[in-house]
Parts: C-alpha cells; sequence; structure tokens
C-alpha cells in the first residue's frame, strides 16, 4: 500500500567527496554515507535528502534545497563569512539579496552547480 509517510528527496552530483565537504564542512549539516557511494543529509526539520552520485551529472536551472530564515541579512553574512559566493542574479541588491518580491531570498550553488537559497521567513507581529 502507497503511504508518504517516509517519503523523501534527492538530488545527483558529479563529486560526493565534495558534497560531503560542503554540505558537512562549509553549510554544518549532519552528513552520512552508505556503500553504494550516496550521502544523506539530515537537516534539523528530521527531514533527510539523499546526495547521489552521477557521472553525467547537470546542475538542475531551479532551486534544488531552500533553508528558511529569520535574518536573510545574517545567514548571507554568516555564509559570506564560511566561502560561500552568492549568485548575481538580475535584480538582486549588492549583497545577492532579491528584496520585495516575495520573500527575501538570495541564491548560491554547491561544489555541483545545484541551486540552493536562503529564504527569509515573514516576522509576525
Amino acid at each position: 500500500m502507497f503511504s508518504a509517510d517516509q517519503a523523501f528527496c534527492g538530488f545527483a552530483v558529479d563529486d560526493t567527496a565534495a558534497a560531503r565537504s560542503f554540505y558537512a564542512d562549509v553549510l554544518g549539516i549532519e552528513v552520512t554515507g552508505d556503500d553504494h557511494g550516496m550521502l544523506e543529509l539530515h537537516l534539523g526539520s528530521g527531514a533527510h535528502v539523499l546526495v547521489y552520485p552521477k557521472d553525467t551529472h547537470h546542475p538542475a536551472e531551479h532551486t534544488i534545497l531552500n533553508f528558511p530564515v529569520e535574518d536573510i541579512d545574517s545567514a548571507v553574512d554568516d555564509l559570506l563569512g564560511r566561502g560561500v559566493t552568492f549568485i548575481r542574479y538580475e535584480g538582486v541588491d549588492d549583497r545577492g539579496i532579491m528584496r520585495g518580491r516575495g520573500p527575501d531570498i538570495a541564491w548560491f550553488t554547491d561544489p555541483a552547480g545545484n541551486i540552493l537559497s536562503v529564504i527569509g521567513q515573514p516576522t509576525e507581529g
């Protein structure tokens, strides 16, 4: 019987060692591996994401993973301090943040070129 209770998402990379280093050492995410060269990202929400090797990997042209943050400016500063470079899409400010067109958001890539983001969450009040 089908059940979505244990559903998870995944994405490909061309170099799992580089991916492990980026996600664990730069972003501070718990990363585990298995015998087949695949990685698992353990997110704070309890969810996990499969990261699998693909020799013919082509990065997605869309955001594959979003990290909600309360203060996008602090998150960007933190990631800049860790060596992350933000994508300079048209319409972003000098820090790489798109503001005023929905939630504030800033995009960056992993070593395989997959697009990630930090996305500001509206404050209640």
